[in-house]
């Protein structure tokens, strides 16, 4: 790949990872003000698949995807993985919800060899071993974690599995189709416990979170396949490191959270991890 190509597609996947962020800070700014995450939750899935049902052009003979039982799974794990991560920003700062929640690809990495059969080379070994080195330095088990630290890691794994469940389903489907499956899913799997909590009062300011995070995630997401049909995922998936960058400004500027000397050796390894990945994906192609 060009470099000038690659530099744009890493544009391409910065802008998608900042929108998803903020999409999260409004979430954050929910939960903050004691809004229940899991309607948060809800409401991003719920709004972004009656945005999206229209624009997937989907025929009647793929509404078949939502009897197979891969997809389903895949759905539950995202809607379990988004609520967690947002009961994690309740009360903890961006920053180090992202650095944990980075455990997600590492889950995925071990699953593909595991299940999947794939085969792994030592020099990404060593560099996903280096990226779990930085997870633990930014929830430090035993020095400092917290229940929040806990929800984050438990989102991480949700994604990890999400992604490898992703990788079985993604040959039989197209993207936008899968992205809607979901949305839907997702929607449906949190509509009973979105029903059984106190909703807050809707407000100009809470209906305006609300649509923010529902929409920074939906475009985030969306950019994200966007991305993915300009190159392969092998090559677009190291470059989602990038959104521990917009985590980190955006938990400084709104919530005036800087991160700790430990947090910030964390990220940058993660973030070195995520590039040196890049460059050995680019080097094999």
């Amino acid at each position: 790949m060009q470099s000038s190509h690659l530099i744009r597609l890493a544009g391409l996947v910065f802008v998608a990872m900042s929108f998803i962020v903020l999409g999260d800070t409004a979430g954050k700014l929910l939960t903050s003000a004691g809004v229940e995450p899991v309607f948060v939750a809800w409401t991003r899935f719920a709004i972004a698949a009656l945005v999206m049902l229209p624009l997937c052009g989907v025929q009647r003979s793929e509404w078949v995807i939502f009897t197979d039982k891969r997809v389903i799974f895949r759905g539950f794990l995202i809607a379990m993985g988004i609520s967690c991560i947002l009961t994690a920003l309740q009360s903890e700062p961006m920053a180090n919800v992202f650095g944990a929640f980075f455990i997600g690809p590492i889950v995925s990495f071990v699953l593909a060899i595991v299940i999947l059969g794939e085969r792994a080379t030592p020099a990404r070994a060593a560099l996903l071993l280096l990226g779990f080195l930085g997870v633990l330095l930014v929830v430090k088990p035993g020095f400092g974690f917290s229940t929040g630290l806990g929800w984050a890691l438990a989102a991480g794994l949700c994604y990890g599995a999400f992604l490898a469940t992703t990788r079985v389903v993604a040959p039989h489907y197209r993207p936008r189709l899968l992205l809607l499956s979901h949305l839907v899913i997702g929607a449906l799997v949190l509509l009973p416990f979105a029903t059984t909590i106190r909703w807050p009062a809707l407000d100009m300011a809470t209906v305006l979170l609300i649509l923010g995070s529902s929409a920074g995630s939906t475009i985030g997401n969306y950019l994200v396949v966007i991305a993915n049909r300009q190159a392969d995922a092998a090559l677009v998936a190291p470059l989602i490191y990038t959104q521990l960058i917009s985590a980190t400004a955006m938990g400084y500027l709104v919530f005036g959270d800087w991160p700790d000397i430990w947090v910030i050796l964390g990220l940058l390894i993660i973030l070195v991890s995520g590039l040196g990945t890049l460059l050995l994906v680019r080097k094999a192609q």
